[in-house]
């Protein structure tokens, strides 16, 4: 399944690295900028949640809440989140089933290996709930800036 712009986000309902549960409809009316990274303390993965702490109150000042989703348990998440003092929620989608039905989830190819797994994706879902921005593949060096320029027209 691809989700494209225009589309209605899939809802969703998982557990953040503090064991709340934590919906897409939490930020209905609101911007919410959704990426999905493959596994927590990885270098990409830690410069890319950085990035995007980094930047944090430029995207609250405009109004845009931020959600980091991995396949990474709830615990895993806590002590990423504590270590590298994220500033946003990060949920845990252990069967990827929210992955899934973000076209997140899929085969991936590492040198020349091909595999299932999670593909560092970011979605823009607009206050109405439909998907305003769809990117897949996404570089996680830079992420922030990219988004900001992309969103915030910095």
């Amino acid at each position: 399944m691809t989700i494209e712009v225009g589309d209605p986000a899939p809802s969703f309902a998982l557990l953040d690295h503090t064991g709340s549960p934590v919906s897409l409809e939490d930020f209905s009316g609101s911007h919410l900028l959704l990426y999905f990274y493959p596994k927590a303390f990885t270098p990409g993965c830690t410069t890319q949640a950085c990035d995007l702490r980094d930047r944090q109150d430029a995207f609250t000042d405009a109004g845009w809440a931020i959600i980091g989703i991995s396949p990474d348990p709830v615990e895993k998440l806590a002590r990423f989140h504590a270590e590298h003092r994220l500033t946003f929620s990060l949920l845990s989608d252990g069967d990827h089933a929210v992955a899934t039905a973000y076209g997140a989830w899929g085969i991936k190819k590492n040198y020349g290996r091909e595999y299932e797994g999670l593909i560092r994706s970011t979605f823009v879902i607009g206050p109405d709930g439909t998907i305003e921005l769809a990117r897949r593949n996404t570089k996680a060096a830079g992420h922030g800036d990219r988004m900001m320029k992309e969103l915030l027209k910095a």
